[in-house]
């Protein structure tokens, strides 16, 4: 496949989500243009988010009510992060009605998000959630405003966060995440600098460094949920402005690395806790163990992750 040909092959109808996210994003068409409203119409009623809302309850839940969090990775909270990468709005009443239920019962009195359970706002899911929450149409809802001001809050003082409470790291990204789909005129000094601490704190282990080598990070993945890899490090990085780092090199040659020959990226995993020692803890606790859910099959191309690889190098380009 040449450049075009990955593109038409983005742009196949099949698949109208992927097809309206590369005419907006990476073709940087506009709303208005015919192409554009015609896929996103289509999203709901064809393809993956049309398999996913038609499981969708008539309470507007996934798998029950009683736990918008488990099982993984099939009840509400996941199904919500899957749709929201796939170009929905609560102009769909059926994510309004989801949505709701989610802001609902995961808000916090501190400001945070967390999952059933939690009398605290939990990184992970808080970050999450505010991103998902914003592509979804609600970046003026007050409790989406007070995540964005918890996010800044709970920041490390040296920068980053800590998601499970065993000091920043790499995987606890999803703040940086959330930031770079939030609209900059709404930050706060305090966001501001959580954002700026926070791109310091990966940038200074050039999205890799933190420990041994761990493979994992290696190997691009979807849907992202908590995970972290280098494709997910370089697309909140870029999507910040961060293109132009020379500390992103080997990160970026990763990438380039992984590209087949035809121009696209292959799926490599679809959720990477099936390995390691977070497997071993699964053999241990098995009514933990996670049910994985995936669009595309491991081992092969993916309009997933092609899209997200051609929009950071874009990017690139655009910074270099």
């Amino acid at each position: 496949m040449g450049s075009r040909s990955v593109l038409d092959w983005l742009l196949e109808e099949e698949q109208p989500a992927v097809r309206y996210l590369t005419l907006t994003q990476l073709l940087r068409k506009p709303n208005s243009d015919p192409e554009v409203v015609a896929a996103r119409e289509k999203i709901p009623s064809a393809g993956w988010a049309s398999s996913i809302l038609w499981n969708q309850s008539p309470d507007g839940t996934w798998v029950g009510r009683e736990s918008l969090y488990q099982p993984k990775y099939l009840s509400t909270n996941w199904m919500l992060l899957v749709l929201s990468d796939l170009g929905l709005t609560n102009a769909d009443p059926r994510i309004a009605k989801s949505c709701e239920i989610w802001i609902d019962r995961f808000a916090r009195p501190d400001g945070g998000f967390a999952m059933d359970g939690s009398k605290k706002g939990h990184l992970c899911t808080t970050g999450n959630m505010a991103r998902a929450l914003v592509r979804f149409g609600y970046v003026d809802h007050p409790k989406v405003t007070a995540a964005f001001e918890w996010l800044a809050e709970t920041r490390d003082k040296k920068g980053g966060w800590s998601c499970f409470g065993t000091g920043r790291n790499l995987d606890s990204w999803e703040g940086m995440s959330a930031f770079a789909v939030y609209p900059k005129p709404k930050w706060t000094a305090e966001m501001t600098r959580a954002v700026e601490l926070g791109a310091e704190f990966y940038l200074e282990r050039e999205l890799h460094r933190q420990g041994d080598h761990y493979e994992p990070w290696y190997r691009f993945h979807y849907p992202v949920h908590y995970y972290y890899d280098l494709l997910v490090g370089l697309d909140f990085m870029t999507a910040l402005g961060y293109g132009d780092e020379p500390r992103m090199r080997h990160a970026i040659d990763h990438l380039k690395s992984k590209r087949r020959s035809d121009g696209r990226w292959n799926l490599d995993a679809i959720h990477p806790d099936a390995e390691g020692g977070v497997a071993e803890w699964y053999e241990s606790h098995p009514k933990h163990r996670p049910t994985p859910f995936a669009l595309e099959k491991a081992g092969e191309p993916s309009k997933m992750i092609t899209l997200r690889a051609l929009l950071v190098l874009d990017r690139l380009t655009e910074t270099g």
